[in-house]
């Protein structure tokens, strides 16, 4: 498995808000999390950077208990959601602050996702790219609701609004999907500041054409700056390069 982890404070924020990791268990098996703090509220960057600290901080413990990996990534945000909305109710200059979380296991067939907010994650297989996750956000509802189109939602004044959020309310609601890859995949997770500067489209033009991992990355922010960069830029962009006979990674 290889990893590519890239942040970028953009053209026009004083500060980045946003955070991320990758984790290695093993040659084939890593998490990664990119969280993205809320900007519209105090102290964004120091919820991202609390929901990937504790992410990192006890991951190995929840490893240690043999529970599912679904489970674990549940738990892990649960915890990190619990943690950031204690601190900040201790804390009346971070009073309201929250964070987005996109936290992932991938080993050599599966992975493993928890989501809340609007970061997102892609699957790229060949030459095509999806998209697996929802966003968290009022202008996506309108849209699932008929009451927008998609094109309406790219240019609607309530884009940004996010619905769901990390470290906000004293409980937080989480999607979980598992999904199967193959050898030869990419796995995208991304903040906003990129996902709102490069469509799919070219996403899947810059993962699928030759050159390393960090080229690929770093190709992704220039082009999100390169559109403006209102936004911090993060992603982390995973390869499965597993050999199917051999079970490990090359």
């Amino acid at each position: 498995m290889k990893a590519s982890f890239q942040t970028d404070q953009g053209k026009v924020r004083s500060h980045n808000e946003d955070s991320g990791a990758v984790i290695q268990v093993s040659a084939s098996d890593v998490f990664a999390v990119v969280a993205d703090g809320m900007g519209g509220h105090n102290a964004g960057d120091v919820a991202s950077q609390m929901a990937v600290n504790y992410i990192k901080d006890h991951l190995d413990a929840y490893i240690n208990e043999k529970v599912e990996t679904a489970k674990v990534i549940q738990s892990l945000i649960e915890d990190a959601n619990s943690s950031i909305y204690t601190y900040a109710n201790e804390h009346p200059e971070c009073h309201g602050m929250g964070t987005t979380v996109i936290l992932l296991r991938a080993t050599e067939d599966e992975v493993s996702l928890g989501h809340v907010g609007d970061s997102r994650c892609y699957h790229i297989h060949d030459q095509s790219i999806r998209m697996l996750t929802d966003d968290h956000t009022l202008v996506n509802e309108l849209v699932k609701s008929g009451q927008i189109t998609d094109e309406e939602a790219e240019y609607h004044p309530r884009k940004h609004v996010v619905m769901r959020s990390v470290g906000t309310d004293p409980e937080v609601r989480i999607d979980n999907l598992n999904y199967s890859w193959n050898p030869g995949d990419y796995l995208l997770i991304c903040s906003d500041g990129l996902s709102n500067k490069v469509p799919a489209n070219l996403i899947l033009e810059v993962v699928t054409e030759d050159g390393s991992l960090d080229d690929k990355a770093n190709l992704l922010v220039k082009m999100a700056n390169d559109a403006g960069g209102e936004d911090n830029i993060t992603l982390i962009l995973l390869y499965n390069d597993v050999d199917p006979e051999e079970g490990v990674a090359t």
